[in-house]
């Protein structure tokens, strides 16, 4: 019986071994950490083998394959040996898709992945089609490859996830844009980061889709060194399958859809980039255009992402938490129509701030730093002139925030880093922040 050891006991880790084991494989799941209640039931009510607190390397090296979770680096020790060893490392994804025939609408980019996969999911599910969410968001692949068979699915895939994909092919693949992020994790190489998202791409053929914003020079500079073998749907630009012209939203990968931007839900320049990328994937699947319109018009958003909290004597207050990295916090900014007081900081991934340097100073009067390490921000925004108030903790981030805002300004919580300094994840810091609003 083929051994499948997995490794991180979270949503994809615990989804791929109750796949596993309905499969026929010997499972072992181990986690360096304390595997969470519901997890550890759902491991114990399907037989499966685990550990937490540890790896017993005795019980994982002897694996025919492992399955890896994406926030365990390539880099780990007991990676490292594996490697060496000659076992195969593969991430959840990979091994679900060898179990389905569905077809893998796949979405990648630095920002704006789970607006847009979010809102396929949503023009699809308005489509009537049997359709799963999954990846970053939504429940694991693997557990819904096991219990619950779809004909779509709609994956949201980092660049850790994509790490680990060799076989997985998207028949629609989404390119969204690319600009530095977990740098830290590809040993400062900026490249390293671009192959990885570019993986997204491999093995989709002449029959397959690959969509992505013609825009984004990084994306242009890869695409002329590559021999791609999808059919290409650049978007963006006027002449490509999506554009916009004069107050309009045109799409054409099919037949021609057209309407007011201004009718969009989802407000922005950057969202009106990902409502084109999820048209032209509609169109590709021959959904109706009077389906997509209705989306656009009235799909909700996601939350932590833009997400209007509360008015305060005043002062409206935005949870932008999902703003992990500097050019999600540039669109945050560049979406601001109010003198705006900015809260920003976390764990710094190897950030360069300077990106949002004129939108900070053409926009902001009051600077917020939320870390334990703020050095690098004072460093970087001290000599703007700006009020900048330094904190270690979220309470007194928006107390601080509270204090300096005047009537009419907007409150901005775009982090522009990750969140575990402080809290468990983004989601975790855009609800402490919301409810801390709420108790002003």
């Amino acid at each position: 019986m083929k051994r499948i050891v997995i490794l991180g006991a979270g949503e994809s880790g615990c989804g791929a071994a109750i796949l596993a084991k309905e499969k026929g494989f010997d499972v072992f799941v181990s986690d360096m950490g304390i595997i969470k209640e519901p997890y550890r039931a759902l491991l114990e009510q399907n037989g499966i083998a685990w550990e937490d607190g540890q790896h017993t390397e005795s019980r994982i090296l002897n694996a025919d394959e492992v399955i890896k979770s994406p926030g365990i680096p390539l880099t780990a020790p007991l990676i490292v040996k594996l490697q060496q060893q000659g076992t195969p490392i593969i991430s959840e994804i990979e091994f679900a898709a060898r179990y389905t025939s569905a077809k893998m609408i796949c979405i990648t980019g630095s920002n704006g992945k789970t607006t847009t996969t979010s809102l396929i999911y949503d023009i699809l599910r308005r489509a009537g089609l049997n359709v799963g969410l999954a990846g970053n968001i939504g429940a694991s692949l693997a557990l819904q490859v096991a219990h619950e068979e779809h004909d779509y699915y709609v994956i949201e895939l980092s660049s850790f996830q994509l790490d680990n994909m060799y076989s997985f092919r998207a028949n629609i693949a989404i390119l969204l844009n690319i600009t530095p992020d977990h740098l830290d994790r590809y040993n400062y190489e900026f490249q390293n980061y671009v192959n990885a998202k570019f993986r997204i791409t491999q093995n989709q053929t002449k029959d397959d889709a690959f969509i992505y914003w013609s825009g984004d020079p990084v994306i242009d500079r890869e695409i002329r060194k590559m021999s791609l073998g999808a059919t290409l749907y650049p978007f963006g630009k006027e002449g490509n399958a999506a554009y916009i012209r004069g107050n309009d939203l045109v799409v054409e990968a099919a037949e021609p859809l057209k309407m007011p931007y201004a009718e969009l839900a989802l407000e922005g320049k950057h969202n009106q980039l990902n409502s084109m990328a999820a048209s032209i994937a509609a169109q590709v699947l021959n959904i109706k255009n009077d389906v997509i319109r209705e989306s656009l018009k009235q799909f909700a958003g996601v939350e932590h992402r833009l997400q209007y909290v509360a008015t305060v004597r005043g002062v409206r207050y935005i949870n932008d938490s999902k703003a992990t990295n500097v050019n999600s916090c540039w669109y945050a900014l560049e979406a601001m129509t109010t003198p705006t007081v900015l809260i920003l900081g976390g764990k710094d991934k190897g950030n360069d701030y300077s990106e949002i340097d004129d939108l900070v100073r053409e926009k902001c009067h009051t600077l917020i730093f939320m870390g334990l390490h703020n050095e690098k921000l004072r460093e970087h925004f001290g000599s703007f002139g700006l009020n900048i108030i330094d904190t270690d903790n979220l309470h007194d981030a928006v107390q601080g925030a509270y204090n300096a805002a005047r009537e009419g300004d907007t409150v901005l919580l775009s982090p522009c880093c990750a969140s575990f300094d402080l809290f468990t994840s983004y989601e975790d810091r855009g609800r402490q922040f919301m409810a801390a609003v709420r108790q002003l």
